[in-house]
């Protein structure tokens, strides 16, 4: 049997990122971290690009206008939708996951989505610069194994 092995290297690859500004310091920690860590790994500062939009239900459209581009190899979801009071906090984070699904699906373009769906602030602040981290990482092994299969 071969097995494809992981593979975390970044140089070269071009990486968009689109990032809510809702919940403003859980989610540029998120942006944060994630970019340490595409750097890490080898992307080049110049091949990252950012796209901000106003919450995370925005988030798809503006993914899937990237990915349509070609101009990237992967992109990454950053926000945080965090409970609140009403029904509001399900429907947002129902169709901001099923929306970029879609996208990656449709597309063909590799997308980590780091959108935390929490009960409280505390419990974002606690993963953001982890699940930032993480997104890097995931855009980078799926990059790499995609084109392995091809």
């Amino acid at each position: 049997m071969r097995e494809i092995e992981k593979n975390l290297n970044g140089k070269g690859m071009r990486i968009g990122i689109v990032q809510s500004r809702f919940n403003p310091a859980v989610c540029e920690g998120l942006l944060a971290s994630c970019c340490m860590q595409l750097v890490k790994n080898g992307v080049s500062e110049d091949d990252i690009t950012l796209a901000t939009v106003p919450g995370a239900l925005e988030i798809p459209l503006v993914l899937q206008t990237m990915a349509q581009s070609g101009k990237f190899d992967a992109l990454i979801a950053l926000g945080a939708v965090i409970r609140g009071d009403t029904f509001h906090f399900e429907i947002v984070c129902n169709e901001s996951a099923r929306g970029v699904g879609e996208v990656q699906l449709h597309s063909g373009v590799p997308i980590a989505n780091a959108i935390l769906t929490t009960d409280t602030d505390e419990q974002a602040e606690v993963r953001m610069n982890i699940k930032g981290a993480e997104a890097a990482l995931v855009a980078i092994e799926m990059v790499n194994l995609l084109k392995e299969i091809a």
